[in-house]
């Protein structure tokens, strides 16, 4: 089975940024850099763990950076050593996956589109990475003045991800001994063919104080808030339990449907297809389709998170109003929440189940069936 392992270097001291901290800690719109660098790889379901390399010294600067962080693929840092290989071979050493993309800690804004590039490329490679052709005139400058003109088009930008089959990369940096400018320059070194896959201009590198100026900038550039909203109603018919947002409850009727009837995941894999304005759950799982019959609605609820990364976006909020008289939803909110929370894989402070009731009014007062509606809120990542 494939596994990819994140490792982000972020061990360095990072002086020309400015600002008193390691630029890795110091906040970028309101969260600190490294943050929002584990924030890019977690966002993506094809990444297995996530490690971070840092300074020895800064062990309490990455647990405030990171305290927020419930996912467990986050595994315990490793320290760095005294060069940036060094770093990237300790990094390396607690490595197990069969990939690895080395990713730069001050490259928050890395899109998901060129991540998923970056890992189908080095599927198929021994080694590829991120880049941009160089399309600027170069130029080689003498005491303040331009010499020579130098040719660029067989020039690339290199950026990270740099990716790589795991065992191949431990055995380059374990017989490198001298320093190198990327884990790119090591590959080369021990022989290994690199592959350059398309990059992205917003993957920038912070490194000079005026960089935090054009990555807010960038952050507030890409900002896409999509909000859909979701209506689902089920009949109650013959039967000892109803499944709500995949919680069995004991209840003297069922809830009739071609699938499990869950009415309440139902509602909410329609408000995320609709934040996606890509229809509604009947398009994607048709009853009329006998596959479906029976089918557990965390399926349907799976397919609309995947749907969501495979755009790019991430799942900021869930709210969903159960509407019934009967059962109680009250004591079973907090599984509800928990069981939602693990699906989505989003922190549980951002799912929202309540009930009301109609106050004995309409089909759902008279005890017929139960309706919920549901809001999904997404972002771009």
């Amino acid at each position: 089975m494939e596994s990819f392992t994140a490792l982000i270097v972020a061990a360095g001291r990072g002086t020309r940024a400015g600002g008193g901290l390691p630029k890795q800690y110091r906040e970028l719109a309101g969260q600190p850099v490294l943050s929002r660098t584990i924030d890019v790889m977690l966002r993506n379901a094809k990444i297995t763990n996530v490690t971070c390399v840092i300074h020895h010294d800064d062990l309490d600067l990455y647990h405030q950076a990171t305290n927020a962080v419930t996912d467990e693929r986050l595994t315990p840092p490793v320290f760095g050593g005294e060069t940036r290989s060094k770093s990237v071979l300790n990094g390396l050493s607690t490595v197990n996956s069969n990939f690895v993309l080395i990713h730069d800690g001050a490259r928050p804004l890395l899109p998901n589109d060129a991540l998923i590039r970056v890992i189908d490329g080095v599927r198929d490679t021994d080694a590829c990475f991120l880049g941009l052709p160089v399309t600027d005139a170069l130029w080689d400058v003498s005491d303040g003045l331009a010499t020579t003109a130098q040719p660029r088009d067989t020039l690339w930008r290199a950026q990270t991800p740099q990716a790589f089959r795991t065992e191949t990369i431990k055995m380059a940096h374990s017989q490198s001994d001298r320093p190198a400018d990327d884990d790119v320059a090591v590959a080369r070194a021990f022989g290994v063919n690199v592959t350059p896959i398309m990059g992205a201009d917003e993957n920038i590198k912070i490194t000079h104080a005026s960089d935090f100026k054009l990555a807010t900038r960038l952050i507030g550039e890409k900002m896409d808030v999509r909000v859909g909203n979701g209506y689902d109603v089920h009949a109650l018919g013959d039967g000892d339990h109803v499944i709500l947002n995949g919680i069995k409850i004991p209840h003297d009727r069922a809830m009739i449907g071609h699938s499990d009837a869950d009415v309440a995941m139902h509602a909410i894999t329609d408000a995320i297809f609709g934040a996606l304005s890509e229809g509604d759950i009947g398009q994607w799982f048709p009853p009329s389709d006998m596959k479906w019959k029976g089918a557990s609605s965390d399926i349907f609820l799976r397919k609309a998170v995947e749907r969501c990364v495979e755009r790019g976006f991430k799942i900021n909020h869930i709210d969903c109003t159960i509407i019934c008289e009967e059962p109680k939803i009250g004591p079973h909110a907090q599984a509800m929440r928990e069981n939602l929370a693990t699906i989505i894989n989003v922190d549980i402070e951002r799912i929202s189940v309540k009930a009301t009731t109609s106050e004995k009014l309409g089909f759902t007062g008279r005890g017929e069936g139960i309706a919920t509606q549901a809001t999904a809120t997404l972002v771009k990542t």
